[in-house]
């Protein structure tokens, strides 16, 4: 994997967006999965008011949602804050911590976008092209693209589309709370992104590998890693 803090900590954000433009048409939204045995949560936050990045992997059995692996890592955040531009302060941070794991997973399931993007380039799709790894992303809320009403039945979605493009899918979790913005990463279908995180659903809105991840990764990190504790 490609050790990126140096690297883009010399790019401008016109930089970025330009290689955006340019590894988009590498993205695979094709289903090239291997039987999945293992989901990853990737979730990142920030400490020192922005300073320090912190990335999050927590690993699941595909079967039984149990946690099997782990990482937490940190780095000095060298690239600035901009919106369409947040896998350049993620991206380095997410590698250094999968470089940790024992256990690679099969498919991230990452919080944020994938081609629900402008330049259809969001953080799962670029860690996926980073790493080679199918991802999707499950974003809590909007960044571009229009959608219909979505019925209040779990399970059911609507597409999210722009202009004539479906980019994603609002997809209702759980009846009576807000649907999530799904959306495929690389080397998988939106079809198979909606299967695989319902399968992950179980009685919260968010996938429970979206929870694991964002619980370690936030300030309420302690209390989710002493139940991770036991399996270094």
């Amino acid at each position: 994997m490609p050790d990126l803090s140096a690297e883009w900590a010399d790019l401008t954000p016109k930089d970025a967006i330009a290689l955006q433009r340019s590894l988009r048409a590498r993205v695979n939204t094709d289903d090239d999965l291997p039987e999945v045995r293992t989901v990853a949560g990737v979730d990142v936050g920030f400490e020192d008011h922005g300073q320090t990045a912190r990335a999050a992997i927590v690993v699941l059995d595909r079967e039984d949602l149990t946690p099997v692996d782990y990482a937490l890592a940190r780095l000095p955040t060298r690239f600035p804050y901009v919106p369409g531009l947040l896998s350049f302060r993620e991206c380095p941070v997410i590698l250094d911590a999968l470089r940790q794991l024992k256990t690679m997973p099969d498919l991230l399931l990452c919080d944020g976008q994938g081609i629900a993007h402008p330049r259809r380039l969001g953080i799962a799709t670029h860690i996926g092209l980073l790493t080679g790894l199918p991802s999707i992303g499950v974003g809590k809320s909007r960044l571009t693209g229009t959608h219909g009403p979505v019925p209040d039945t779990k399970g059911e979605w609507t597409p999210l589309v722009d202009g004539d493009e479906t980019i994603g899918a609002v997809l209702r979790t759980r009846s009576g709370v807000k649907p999530l913005f799904i959306s495929p990463g690389h080397r998988i279908s939106l079809p198979t992104a909606i299967d695989h995180v319902m399968a992950c659903i179980t009685r919260y809105r968010l996938p429970e590998t979206t929870r694991w991840a964002d619980g370690l990764a936030s300030n309420r990190g302690q209390q989710w890693l002493k139940t991770l504790e036991g399996l270094k």
